[in-house]
């Protein structure tokens, strides 16, 4: 039997629309969809910074497409 697996996210890019309070943002998708995301612990941790208008990939959860997690900052 196959043991269960972590659950699967799904990877966008988006540009940073809104910066909020306690490290919170407002990120636009490709497709104009607005979510609200917010940064994962490694670039908590190495204090990226994050301005509006980067361009950022995020992590998403298929149950909640409202929500994501900023894992990476683009050029």
């Amino acid at each position: 039997m196959k043991a269960p697996t972590k659950e699967e996210h799904i990877e966008v890019e988006g540009r940073v629309q809104t910066v909020l309070p306690g490290t919170m943002f407002r990120v636009e998708l490709e497709n104009k969809h607005v979510v609200l995301a917010t940064i994962c612990g490694k670039m908590r941790k190495r204090w990226v910074r994050l301005t509006v208008g980067d361009r950022v990939k995020m992590e998403m959860s298929p149950y909640d497409l409202n929500k994501a997690r900023i894992t990476w900052r683009l050029k």
